[in-house]
Formats: C-alpha cells, sequence, structure tokens
C-alpha cells in the first residue's frame, strides 16, 4: 500500500539581522522556488494548501517574515526593505543562489524589491496582489489595517495560529505587530515605471477581480513588462498577467487549484524565443 502522508520539511532557524528567522524546506531538485507570504499571515496560512503541488518536482524555500509565524519580532518597523535584507540573509545562510520568488501582498512587494535591487538573484518573478506604486490601490485596506486591534481578531484563524507559534505568544506582541502593519509601507514612494521595464526576470502578475489592487493598474504591469500584445503575431511575452475570478485581498491565493496551475506552468514553462539567456 502507497504511503500518501505529505513528507515533513526541514526547517530550521537563520541568525539575520537580529532576527531568528524561521524557514521550511519543501521537495528537492530544480530552481528553487521561494515563497514570501502576507502581512499577518505565515507561510502555513498563506501557502499551506499550496505547497504540496508547488514542491512537487521542486525544492520550496518558504520564511516567516519579522514578527510573523514562528519568526521574533525586534525593535525595528516593517519595511519592504527591511525584510528583503531578511531574504538575501536567510539565502546566503542557506547557500542558494539564483532562485523562483513567489511573493504575496507584502510578500509580493519584497518579491518586487529583490527583483529591481538585487536582479542576479532572481530568475523568474511572482508578484500577487500589490500594487508597484500607492496610486495602484483602491484604497480602505490600509485604513482597515490601521484601526484593527486583537480584540477585532480575537477567535479568528489569525489570532489563534499567532498564539500557537509564535516565539512570543501574547496579544500583546501581537498587537504589536498588527501597529507595525499599520504603518507599513509608509515613505515608500514604489518603483517607477522605467524600474518595472527593467526587471531582467519573467514576471507573472497576479490579482483577483475584487482584489486591493485596482485592475488598470496590474495590466499597466503587464504593459510596462511587454505585454498586452496580440501574441499570434508577436509571439507571447516572457511576462503574464492572471486575474483570477471571484477573488478579494484576503482570499486571494484561496482558489487552490487554480493558483497551483497558473504558477507551475509559468514556472516550468522555457522563457519564449528570444528572451535573453539570464
Amino acid at each position: 500500500m502507497t504511503d500518501t502522508t505529505p513528507a515533513q520539511p526541514a526547517t530550521g532557524y537563520a541568525p539575520v539581522n537580529g532576527l531568528r528567522m524561521y524557514y521550511e524546506l519543501h521537495g528537492d531538485g530544480g530552481t528553487p522556488l521561494l515563497l514570501l507570504h502576507g502581512g499577518l499571515f505565515d507561510i502555513e496560512q498563506q501557502f499551506g494548501a499550496l505547497i504540496p503541488g508547488l514542491s512537487a518536482g521542486r525544492l520550496v524555500i518558504a520564511a516567516d517574515f519579522q514578527g510573523h509565524g514562528h519568526t521574533n519580532d525586534i525593535d525595528r518597523p516593517l519595511a519592504t526593505h527591511h525584510l528583503a535584507s531578511d531574504v538575501i540573509g536567510l539565502l546566503e545562510h542557506l547557500a542558494v543562489g539564483k532562485v523562483d520568488v513567489f511573493g504575496f501582498s507584502v510578500g509580493g512587494a519584497v518579491a518586487l524589491h529583490l527583483a529591481i535591487k538585487h536582479p542576479e538573484l532572481v530568475r523568474k518573478l511572482i508578484v500577487s496582489s500589490v500594487s508597484f506604486r500607492p496610486e495602484g490601490d483602491r484604497g480602505g485596506n490600509s485604513e482597515a489595517v490601521a484601526e484593527m486591534t486583537v480584540d477585532m481578531i480575537a477567535g479568528t484563524p489569525m489570532e489563534e495560529h499567532y498564539l500557537a507559534v509564535s516565539p512570543h505568544p501574547d496579544r500583546e506582541h501581537l498587537q504589536g505587530l498588527l501597529d507595525k502593519l499599520a504603518h507599513y509601507g509608509e515613505g515608500e514612494p514604489g518603483w517607477s515605471d522605467d524600474d518595472i521595464r527593467g526587471i531582467q526576470a519573467p514576471t507573472l502578475f497576479t490579482v483577483g477581480d475584487c482584489d486591493m489592487v485596482k485592475l488598470d493598474h496590474a495590466v499597466k504591469f503587464l504593459q510596462l513588462r511587454g505585454g498586452d500584445v496580440n501574441g499570434d503575431f508577436e509571439g507571447v511575452p516572457a511576462s503574464q498577467l492572471a486575474v483570477f475570478p471571484g477573488t478579494t485581498h484576503f482570499f486571494g491565493l484561496a482558489r487552490t487549484d487554480l493558483v497551483r496551475e497558473v504558477v507551475t506552468t509559468f514556472l516550468d514553462a522555457p522563457p519564449p524565443s528570444g528572451w535573453a539567456d539570464r
């Protein structure tokens, strides 16, 4: 009888920037795929349902950001460049070079930062449910987070999971995380059109059709990446856009089968003809 029980991941903590950054390693083979979760989530809550499919035939590296999941918090605001520095430290700790990167929301902002500022680390890029400039947001989400208290999420899976796995499992630290998330992105102007055009990695941008990110902003991203063309005559571009139907920001990756199919097809596809071998 075949044992279908999922293999347990290898886990560990990387000492980076004053953190004990928790990570998991799933599967084996191919270019490693780095998973970066969104704010208030963690590896399990954001990617748990996707990891078995994503790690079939490839190594998956998943990490908990500062103050999230199993990773401790430190006296430092949550900012994209800080989190990106932590991720670079994790890759150095694991002695991993170039990776594919799949980031959602806050994780998507970090993935963009890596692709723009450290192109030598990124082979393919998946950016999900995050704008590349503030005007790409519909509004509402950041305002809601700014008003969020632990009492408002009492009894939710987010609170329960935080208290179950955090190295400081109390509501005071959880409120501290909420307060930091309320200020995430302040003072970050985003990226210019030239920054987005200059990304070397083929890119998949995913967004829900009722996400916090405006659909015209997602299309603008695709256009800057060389998409929105008649592929029958001009060829299929290296960068793509996926709009998930009936999907909000909070549930941006909830349609597991659809997300897995879109993501693995993109990752496994050879670069389109004429794309530079980077």
